[in-house]
């Protein structure tokens, strides 16, 4: 399993368009193979760092993730929502591996 942090920068007059947009994946993504985290957006401190962030089994699986999203009507709708108004002002993607698995388990310090 490996995660996937999408890190973006918005513009600050446009949380709201932003938020409507994560409202959108929450729907979306689930529903095409992917295991959503959630998308998180400013509450203290920056006004333009927010993230996006789920699980997924591989990057094989990713790919054929992308292209449900992409074939989803609310995943083109939600692409053309985010072009359209220019609410992300950039983003950046990494894909991570959970190391600390698992939690809670083994010897005490």
């Amino acid at each position: 399993m490996i995660t996937c942090f999408i890190r973006y920068e918005i513009d600050p007059f446009k949380r709201e368009e932003f938020a409507e947009y994560s409202r959108n994946w929450g729907q979306c993504i689930p529903r095409n193979g992917a295991d959503l985290i959630g998308y998180f957006g400013p509450h203290e401190g920056s006004a333009t760092t927010a993230y996006g962030v789920y699980n997924i089994e591989n990057l094989a699986a990713y790919e054929a993730y992308r292209q449900n999203l992409a074939a989803d009507p609310l995943g083109r709708q939600n692409y053309e929502f985010a072009k359209r108004e220019r609410f992300i002002l950039k983003e950046d993607r990494i894909f991570l591996k959970n190391l600390s698995l698992p939690h809670g388990l083994g010897g005490k310090p």
